[in-house]
Order: structure tokens, then sequence, then C-alpha cells
């Protein structure tokens, strides 16, 4: 993993355990069974990932939060989704390599708790 940047724009990937599990010992992966459905890595933005946890992952238990830098993906495409919102599609397997950092998303009273991502 690389070091943090502040200056660039971070995008967010919400794995389950055994999806980052993967990430590590394979060193890339296509996603989750959805991203691989998709043909593409959905991410989500500092503004929408609570929603997307909230949405795809209620009540899960071991998810893993990834930070990746937007600027350094390609081909990453931003395209129309929930409510006609822009959310960035990452068009090849994701990279240890791309990962900036991560964070455990405990699960409390329900829903998870996301780090401050300003």
């Amino acid at each position: 993993m690389r070091n943090l940047h502040d200056k660039f724009m971070l995008i967010y990937k919400i794995f389950r355990a055994g999806e980052w599990a993967e990430l590590q010992s394979d060193g890339r992966t296509a996603g989750a069974p959805v991203d691989v459905a998709d043909g593409y890595i959905h991410f989500s933005t500092a503004e929408t990932v609570a929603e997307t946890a909230a949405k795809y992952f209620t009540g899960a238990i071991g998810l893993v939060l990834l930070a990746v830098e937007a600027d350094t993906l390609d081909p990453l495409k931003w395209e129309p989704a929930r409510g006609g919102v822009l959310f960035p599609h990452l068009y090849r397997d994701l990279t240890l390599d791309d990962v900036v950092w991560t964070r455990d998303l405990p699960l409390v009273d329900g829903a998870h708790v996301l780090p401050d991502l300003t």
C-alpha cells in the first residue's frame, strides 16, 4: 500500500473480509461478485460511501474500507448511478498497490461506523 497523499481525491471501496483477504494474497482483484457481474469495480466518494454501506452491507460484519487515489486509476469513469449521482467505476483489476489505506468498518447499533473522510 502507498502513503496517503492528502492533496489528491480519495475514492472508497467496501470489501467483505474474504474479498480483502483475497486482494492481499493475490495482489489484485476483479472485485466483489457484483463488480465481476457488471464488468467494473464500483467505488464511492466520501459523500456517498455511508449510503453505500447502508444500502448494500446492512448488518454485515468484518467489512474493510479501502481508500484509493482517483487520479492514479486508469481507466476510471465517472458514471451516473443512484439518482443520477456520478460514481467512479474502475475498468480493470484493482491492485494492492492502488490502495492508499484501509480501515475496519465496525458495526455499532446496526450501523457501520466510518472513519473521518475529510
